[in-house]
């Protein structure tokens, strides 16, 4: 057994929001409290660590991540505007300084770019192959726009993953629907040595900003089922040394002897769903929504979006995995989406019996377009829902990807966070990553500052939500885990912050306390210019994952 004692600190935990001290033992918290009770338990520490007034407190989990495609965009060209690149021009130059660095790498091993956003740029455009072709030397390229839901290639690249002539290709390399999926899978093709690097290396990027636990969302256009059986037995045991791992797969069910043979094929599995797509993104013109898109282009086809399986799909799927015993879920964010699904969850409900569905647990990502009626049907059928509050913070307010795609009447309605709060729906938050930032506080930032005044939420519900929240969206809420208390596992971060405070109880004004209240424990400032946080150290069952505490 191995003991830590951590004092002279601030302890966020609704069971003592004056302790300043916490005993870890053998993976457990089994003591917390003051910090001259602290002193008769020194002796029964094997380390004792002063915190010099930092914030311990439960650590992250992000509630829909791809571990594998966030460990490429690590290594890979960064075409966001905090990677540089802020033009059309900047993009080109930059993949044109990566191709001349490729000498460590084989010729036909794609070179990668991530998080490209015309709306940001000058220009207004997507890169063409033509413009990749000149400034990458004509090696093979693929760029995934920010939301990676639509991209742009090489020729080279077109052609060895036959590109051409699928749905979604166009001549100028823009590639959607069925023509990124093969381009995806194409720029996933790697060794397996390095595809354990890319889990490792993005897992210790999750434990260095305070994140235990991310649910990877699986799926034959993302990663392998090889991967993600390797990915649950290498974090399967905190001694590892690396963050949990739910594992979602996205594979469509027809019947329940498909669900019980993916189970089968992948140990450890906890739900057959997450991103498995009802449909695409608002940034790539791709969510299917009941009119089209206020920008569309004169003549596209579709112009509101894409649906990419039918309510009897969804009807099926569902009535497969509840039989299976195990929860499902979908990718959903425009509203014709949703009507699509709430008539294949009706047909399924229809089947198994509303009892059965919501004891399920089934869940939702993204979830964006959420009006009162269908609000209303996802609380009776007990869906809990994964969302991303940075998506509002990249994209929402006037002038914002939103508001272009749909005008400022349809895009004022997005991401209602507070509505669904109020509700009282089961709530995770995720970053997507590498969508937007592995950066919990960023997601906590944005609940709580919605450029929407009335769907902010305090920064008490927007923390629980990115806490415990994701523990409770993938049924492990019993361990627990998210909270610290007696007797509950020692999964926790440590913060540097410079202002710890309570939140005024209306969320939507901004007055803050520094003085803690009972049953209130301290958080830090969230204002628009306060210091992000800083981790300092990152545990799991009391294994240190990541730690700069000197």
């Amino acid at each position: 057994m191995t003991a830590t004692l951590y004092r002279h600190g601030v302890i966020h935990s609704p069971a003592d929001p004056f302790a300043e001290a916490i005993l870890v033992e053998d993976g457990t918290i089994a003591w917390l409290g003051a910090d001259d009770t602290a002193d008769g338990l020194v002796s029964r520490a094997d380390e004792v660590v002063d915190l010099d007034g930092a914030l311990v407190a439960p650590g992250f989990v992000d509630a829909h991540v791809h571990v594998l495609e966030t460990g490429l965009a690590l290594e890979s060209v960064d075409l966001t505007a905090a990677g540089g690149v802020r033009s059309l021009a900047d993009a080109l130059e930059a993949v044109h300084r990566a191709a001349q660095l490729r000498t460590d790498r084989r010729d036909d091993e794609p070179l990668l770019g991530f998080g490209w956003d015309e709306q940001a740029w000058p220009e207004g455009r997507a890169p063409t192959r033509e413009e990749i072709d000149r400034a990458a030397g004509g090696a093979p390229v693929y760029l995934a726009r920010v939301d990676v839901h639509s991209a742009v290639v090489s020729t080279s690249l077109a052609d060895s993953a036959g590109l051409l002539g699928l749905p979604g290709w166009t001549e100028d390399g823009r590639v959607e629907r069925e023509a990124h999926h093969a381009a995806r899978e194409a720029a996933r093709q790697v060794a397996p040595g390095r595809r354990t690097a890319l889990y490792r290396r993005a897992l210790q990027h999750a434990a260095a900003h305070g994140v235990v636990s991310v649910h990877e969302q699986s799926a034959p256009f993302i990663d392998t089922r090889e991967g993600l059986v390797e990915l649950l037995a290498m974090t399967e045991r905190a001694a590892d040394g690396l963050a949990h791992v739910v594992g979602y797969r996205g594979e469509l069910c027809v019947t329940v002897d498909d669900a019980r043979a993916l189970l089968a094929a992948i140990p450890g599995l906890t739900g057959i769903g997450g991103d498995l797509n009802i449909d695409g993104s608002i940034g790539s013109r791709t969510a299917a929504l009941r009119h089209p898109y206020a920008d569309a282009p004169a003549g596209a086809s579709p112009s509101d979006g894409v649906l990419y399986l039918t309510a009897e799909q969804i009807c099926n799927h569902v009535t497969a995995v509840t039989r299976a015993g195990v929860h499902g879920g979908f990718h959903v964010i425009g509203d014709r989406a949703m009507d699509e699904l709430l008539i294949g969850l009706g047909a399924a409900s229809d089947v198994e019996g509303v009892e059965a569905i919501a004891r399920a647990g089934h869940r939702l990502e993204h979830a964006e377009m959420i009006d009162a009626p269908a609000l209303a049907r996802l609380l009776l059928l007990g869906i809990r829902l994964s969302v991303q509050p940075a998506f509002d913070a990249s994209w929402g307010g006037p002038g914002g990807l939103y508001a272009t795609r749909l005008g400022a009447g349809r895009a004022a309605v997005l991401n209602p966070i507070a509505d669904l709060a109020a509700a009282g729906v089961p709530l995770a938050f995720g970053s997507d990553t590498p969508v937007t930032a592995l950066d919990p506080w960023a997601g906590v930032r944005a609940a709580v500052r919605h450029h929407e005044a009335d769907q902010r939420i305090s920064a008490r519900a927007a923390f629980r939500a990115a806490t415990r929240g994701g523990w409770r969206a993938a049924g492990l809420d019993h361990t627990g885990a998210g909270e610290l208390r007696i007797g509950a596992p020692a999964h926790l971060a440590i913060w540097q912050a410079e202002h710890l405070v309570v939140q005024a109880a209306d969320a939507r004004t901004s007055s803050w306390s520094t003085d803690a209240r009972a049953g209130t424990p301290l958080l830090p400032e969230l204002g628009p210019d306060s210091p992000e946080p800083v981790c300092v150290r990152t545990v799991r069952d009391g294994v240190v994952l990541f730690d700069a505490l000197g």
